[in-house]
């Protein structure tokens, strides 16, 4: 078992999917674990209640995660808890279900994927670095896409969010690293969870996760977050500036 125990984590977005997993799978490895969430104050509950149960410590803070004086305040938080920060988890994000064709796409709708996918990204970063950078070391894990690498038809704000994570992801491992910094992207492809079920649950869904994920199937939650507790562990000393893609086989890129 790969062990985060003496580690300090802060994961945004903490409440359901991916972040939810992760929580539960860092707080299982030893570290004490600060996660965010938005509105899901019921299912951050019991996120906490069940992460807890391995004996760290576990608390979840309200934040949104597109705001960034509410960034600033859940930084400062986690580092009055917890001592330190040792490990950045940039996951927030959201999806749209409905197909939006460019042409009909309001500034607002761009402007609030924008905010709360990629902004998010930067602000969480701009407050925990220093920490960081006074401690001579970090692991800093942006949660991006294969939407990010190959575009999304019909969600192109989607894929320019999350191609910019993997850009940031990139710049910030090169500035970062003389701070003994690492920075590394996951980048899953059809997730199995509250966000994507919608779609995924339907006949159409199914079919569509057969036909182009070669494995023939959506990932879990639980196989994301594993990759994502690789790169937070000591086995992940010698990367950064990558993007690890966790998809199936449906995108393959280097």
């Amino acid at each position: 078992m790969i062990s985060l125990a003496g580690k300090a984590a802060l994961i945004t977005g903490g409440s359901r999917g991916i972040g939810a997993a992760a929580v539960k799978l860092f707080a299982q490895a030893g570290a004490d674990v600060i996660f965010s969430y938005n509105s899901a104050k019921e299912a951050a509950k019991q996120v906490e209640q069940e992460a807890a149960k391995h004996g760290t410590r576990v608390e979840a803070f309200k934040a949104d995660a597109g705001k960034h004086e509410d960034n600033r305040k859940l930084v400062e938080h986690t580092i009055k808890r917890l001592g330190r920060l040792d490990i950045l988890v940039p996951n927030a994000g959201v999806w749209n279900l409905e197909d939006l064709p460019i042409e009909k796409m309001t500034e607002k709708q761009w402007d609030d994927m924008i905010r709360i996918n990629l902004k998010s990204v930067y602000s969480i970063v701009h407050f925990s670095v220093p920490q960081m950078i006074k401690q001579k070391s970090g692991k800093i894990i942006p949660i991006s896409s294969t939407a990010g690498q190959r575009g999304e038809s019909l969600h192109t704000h989607y894929g320019a969010s999350k191609g910019g994570i993997i850009s940031l992801t990139k710049g910030l491992s090169t500035e970062l690293a003389r701070h003994g910094i690492l920075v590394n992207s996951v980048a899953p492809g059809w997730v199995a969870t509250d966000m994507s079920n919608p779609v995924l649950d339907t006949k159409a869904g199914k079919k569509m996760a057969a036909s182009v994920i070669p494995l023939g199937r959506a990932a879990t939650a639980e196989e994301i977050a594993g990759p994502i507790l690789f790169l937070a562990s000591d086995f992940a000393n010698f990367m950064t500036g990558e993007i690890l893609n966790v998809n199936g086989g449906s995108v393959l890129c280097g």
